[in-house]
């Protein structure tokens, strides 16, 4: 192996592991948040901005983590990224008022940002042709999300809930040295124009990084919303206990992870498009599943009242979030791989836009889950939500992208864009040579 597949190598494998256990960090509350729940007697609505508090920041600098990617290199603030968060993550075993854990869940929320440093970083050491497949391995740091589920009920068990950020807190600080003395830095990889922050977001004017935004809204945005509901929807639905209930949850959080590599390679192969609008439909139909609530339902017949329940039971609830679960996996890779094909040059800023659109559905969906179940008392009524949106989205994307595709015949004439008039100048250009 020569010294360049090294270099990415380590590059892709420490910031795979890095953003692992930043996002472990980030969804700390998915499991933290049930026993503080009962201890601080929170309402749903309570809890649904306790666990999303770390998203909120976590997305909102995601943004200018991406910036700064660009300007300075992903390996120093990936690394110092890191450090900010072991302090107040620490501190969070200290707390004992509500409103400390929501301080401290804002700081510690800045893990969350890793991944627009890292999706950056790791993409600019990988060629075109496997940059999907690059991406959707370091996305598969996602999987953070189950290992939470995995470590923190073993911790709460074998002492208490507070030896959760205190471990954490260990882990983040070990990962951090060992991806500072482990990876690599490529000034070459660094913004060469030098472009001005106006000049970085300029391409918040082109409508395709909004339908992005709409798109990474669900497929990471959902997940993040879902993998820190699921674990109390398991408790309260269906009277697991903390440790049976989280496990379960799992069956979402690992797939929604691990496969997201799968995503990257079916997107290099098939493209993102044609990945992003199967995603949609799979979800489409298994959320229309998921938001039937229980019911009891009585049937007048000739020989008197007949009794009828209808609902999921917890087999089947969780093999559709596992499949729900693969979806978006493909969905988070097939995203990126429309930025990395339409933005190689300012993939930082792009990606930090829509990764801050992301996380903001993985902060604004389990506050609406929460007041949703205070509403109305249906717990089913979060994915009757996330149906709605997922609707949305297969609108937009069949009327901007869809329906402008060739079915049977011919393709029909359609204004080309910037991009593929270059590409028809340059055609000409060749054709008048020979």
């Amino acid at each position: 192996m020569t010294q360049p597949h090294v270099r990415q190598g380590l590059v892709l494998g420490m910031s795979t592991l890095a953003f692992t256990v930043c996002f472990m960090v980030w969804m700390m509350f998915a499991v933290l948040g049930v026993p503080i729940k009962e201890l601080l007697q929170l309402n749903e609505t309570q809890f649904g901005l306790l666990a999303a508090t770390p998203v909120l920041t976590g997305s909102l600098v995601r943004l200018p983590l991406g910036l700064l990617t660009d300007r300075f290199g992903g390996r120093s603030v990936f690394f110092l990224l890191m450090l900010t968060c072991v302090a107040p993550l620490y501190l969070i075993s200290h707390a004992t008022a509500y409103w400390q854990f929501l301080v401290l869940g804002l700081f510690v929320g800045l893990a969350g940002g890793s991944f627009s440093v890292g999706i950056a970083y790791v993409a600019k050491w990988f060629d075109k042709e496997n940059q999907g497949f690059a991406m959707g391995i370091f996305g598969a740091g996602n999987a953070g999300a189950a290992v939470t589920k995995f470590l923190a009920p073993a911790l709460i068990a074998a002492g208490s809930w507070q030896l959760v950020p205190k471990v954490f807190s260990a882990i983040l600080f070990i990962t951090a040295l060992l991806f500072w003395f482990l990876s690599a830095e490529n000034k070459d990889h660094r913004s060469a124009t030098g472009a001005s922050l106006r000049e970085q977001l300029r391409s918040l004017k082109d409508p395709a990084v909004w339908r992005y935004c709409q798109y990474y809204s669900i497929v990471f945005g959902g997940y993040v919303a879902l993998a820190l509901w699921m674990t109390k929807y398991y408790v309260q639905e269906y009277g697991f206990s903390l440790q049976s209930a989280a496990l379960l949850a799992a069956c979402f959080s690992l797939p929604g992870g691990v496969l997201r590599a799968v995503g990257g390679w079916m997107s290099d192969r098939w493209g993102a498009q044609s990945v992003t609008w199967w995603v949609l439909w799979v979800s489409w139909i298994c959320l229309f599943l998921l938001s039937y609530p229980q019911t009891q339902l009585q049937v007048q017949t000739i020989n008197g009242p007949v009794d009828f329940h209808i609902g999921l039971n917890p087999a089947l609830f969780t093999v559709l979030l596992f499949v729900m679960g693969i979806a978006f996996a493909f969905g988070k890779a097939s995203v990126f791989k429309y930025i990395a094909n339409d933005y190689p040059k300012n993939m930082g800023a792009v990606s930090g836009i829509v990764g801050l659109a992301g996380g903001l559905g993985g902060f604004v969906l389990p506050i609406l889950f929460g007041a949703l179940v205070d509403l109305t008392g249906v717990r089913s009524s979060c994915f009757m939500l996330m149906y709605g949106v997922v609707w949305v989205s297969l609108t937009w994307m069949y009327f901007s992208e869809i329906r402008k595709s060739p079915v049977l015949g011919k393709a029909p004439l359609l204004t080309p864009s910037p991009i593929s008039s270059i590409a028809l100048g340059e055609e000409h250009v060749r054709s008048a040579k020979a």
